[in-house]
C-alpha cells in the first residue's frame, strides 16, 4: 500500500457492495457513475489489490472486497456518529439524535411522542432506524435504542419502562365468520398469524403456548407491523400489543386470560447523558412510552 486511501473511497466501496452495481451506488451517493468507477479504481490502486472482477455484466466483488465490508461499515457508522455529535452546540438543545426501535414501536407509539418533542424542541433533528436488531450503541450505530430485551452491554444508561402486554386479537369480521375460540386448543382451527424466523423469543413463547408453534401459522412475517396489518385486515388471529388494539374498535381481544408481558427498555451510551439534546430526547421518549395509551 503506497498511500492511505481517503475515507470517501471506502464509502464508495461500501455503497457498491450494498447496492450491487456502479449505477445503483451512484444514485445512492449522489455521484455520477464515472466518479464511482474512478473511486473504485483509486482504492484498488492505493491498496494494490483487485477488489472487483470486470466483465460485460459489470463488477463482480472479490472475496477480499466482501471481507472489507464489515470494516467499511464501521467507518460509515463512525462517520455518521461524528456528524451527529458535531451537529449540536454544547449546552443547547439542538442537533441530530438517531433512535432505533422496532417498526411497530416507531409507527404506533413514536409519532405522537416525537411531535410533542418537536413542538418543545424545534432545533432537534430526529433520525429513525426501524429495526428489531439489537443495535450496538457502543459502536454508535444509534444514539438511543428502544428495546424489548434487557441490555447486556456495559457503559450504557438504561431505564426499565412498564412492560407492554401482548394478547390475542382478531378483527370482528373474522370472528363473525370463523367463530371465537373459547380455549387455547380451539386456536388450531383458526388462521393464526405469527413469526417466520424461529427465534429464541418465539421458542420461549411456544413453550408457554403450544399454539404458537411456527408450524401452526397460516401467515408468517417477522415484521410486527406486518402482523398487525394482517390482524386489522381480518386475515386471522394474532398477538399484538393490547394498548394498540384498544385504539381500534374493530379489533376484539380473544382469550383475554392469555397475556404475555413484553419488557421495554430505553437505552443510550452513558457518555451522552451530559449532552443536552440526548438527555432531552431520552427523557421525552421514556415519559411518552411510560404513559402510552
Amino acid at each position: 500500500m503506497s498511500i492511505d486511501p481517503d475515507w470517501a473511497l471506502y464509502r464508495t466501496l461500501l455503497s457498491v457492495l450494498d447496492e450491487g452495481s456502479l449505477s445503483a451506488a451512484s444514485r445512492a451517493l449522489g455521484l455520477t457513475q464515472p466518479t464511482v468507477a474512478r473511486h473504485i479504481d483509486a482504492l484498488e490502486a492505493a491498496l494494490g489489490v483487485d477488489l472487483f472482477i470486470r466483465s460485460q455484466r459489470g463488477l463482480e466483488p472479490t472475496d477480499l472486497a466482501f471481507s472489507l465490508h464489515a470494516q467499511a461499515q464501521i467507518m460509515a457508522t463512525t462517520a455518521a456518529a461524528l456528524l451527529r455529535t458535531a451537529s449540536g452546540t454544547t449546552g443547547e438543545v439542538a442537533g441530530t439524535v438517531r433512535i432505533t426501535a422496532s417498526d411497530v414501536v416507531v409507527v404506533e407509539h413514536l409519532p405522537a411522542i416525537l411531535t410533542r418533542l418537536r413542538q418543545a424542541q424545534p432545533k432537534v433533528v430526529i433520525e429513525l432506524s426501524l429495526t428489531d436488531r439489537v443495535s450496538d450503541l457502543l459502536a454508535r450505530e444509534a444514539d438511543i435504542a428502544i428495546r424489548m430485551t434487557e441490555p447486556t452491554q456495559g457503559a450504557l444508561l438504561a431505564r426499565r419502562l412498564p412492560s407492554i402486554d401482548l394478547g390475542f386479537h382478531a378483527h370482528r369480521d373474522y370472528l363473525a365468520a370463523a367463530g371465537t375460540p373459547a380455549s387455547i386448543a380451539d386456536l388450531s382451527a383458526h388462521a393464526l398469524i405469527g413469526y417466520d424466523a424461529d427465534t429464541r423469543a418465539l421458542r420461549v413463547m411456544a413453550a408457554k403456548l403450544p399454539a404458537l408453534d411456527r408450524a401452526n401459522f397460516a401467515l408468517r412475517a417477522d415484521s410486527n407491523l406486518a402482523q398487525l396489518g394482517m390482524i386489522r385486515a381480518g386475515f386471522g388471529i394474532g398477538l399484538c400489543q393490547t394498548v394498540i388494539a384498544k385504539r381500534d374498535p374493530a379489533l376484539v381481544r380473544v382469550l383475554p386470560e392469555v397475556t404475555l408481558p413484553l419488557p421495554l427498555w430505553i437505552v443510550m451510551h452513558e457518555d451522552l447523558k451530559t449532552t443536552a439534546r440526548y438527555r432531552v430526547v431520552f427523557d421525552a421518549l421514556a415519559e411518552g412510552l411510560a404513559r402510552s395509551d
